[in-house]
């Protein structure tokens, strides 16, 4: 199933973002099962301009802080259109007012793996990034949702950088257990 572009979802997300780092300008949402069970999986596919640097002078190239917030804004989309269209059992429950208040001071990158295979522009690419797993833990301080994801950009067919990250957001009290179920 793929849910289309929702522009106006995509510009509350990145409003935490200043304005010359946007970078994410459209994103079709895929569902394949749920994340929480094997071989579920809920993606996305993005279109991304970057028309100058926010932080360096031109390196000429894609490199891994823009890979970072280009990694960023993909998944606070996609935990967003998760949570507003009940796409993955991780967040039943949650609203939209729950992630907003829980997008920046709830949600870190525990673990972060990027490759870069061959040069890119990045000026003008694509991305896409897939959740591949969801589960609970406890991080030291409480219960987390953890999710598993794999995330690729490209100027061409073939991608040009590659990651795995793993996400931990902080659970809210009574979060539903992904591993439970479908109702």
């Amino acid at each position: 199933m793929t849910v289309g572009d929702d522009e106006a979802l995509l510009e509350r997300v990145l409003r935490v973002y200043k304005p010359h780092c946007r970078y994410l300008g459209s994103a079709a949402v895929t569902v394949e099962g749920d994340p929480a069970d094997e071989g579920g999986r809920v993606g996305v596919r993005g279109r991304f301009h970057i028309p100058e640097s926010c932080y360096i002078d031109d390196t000429g190239h894609f490199n891994a802080v823009e890979f970072n917030i280009c990694y960023n804004q993909m998944i606070y989309l996609l935990i967003a259109k998760s949570v507003d269209e009940g796409l993955l059992r991780s967040f039943a429950g949650w609203s939209l007012d729950d992630f907003w208040s829980r997008q920046l001071e709830d949600m870190f990158i525990a673990d972060f793996h990027s490759s870069f295979r061959r040069p890119m522009r990045g000026r003008r690419f694509w991305g896409e990034l897939d959740i591949v797993e969801a589960f609970q833990g406890d991080w030291g301080s409480g219960p987390f949702l953890f999710l598993r994801t794999t995330c690729r950009f490209g100027e061409t067919d073939q991608a040009a950088a590659h990651g795995k990250v793993l996400v931990a957001v902080k659970a809210p009290a009574g979060a539903a257990d992904p591993a439970a179920p479908a109702p």
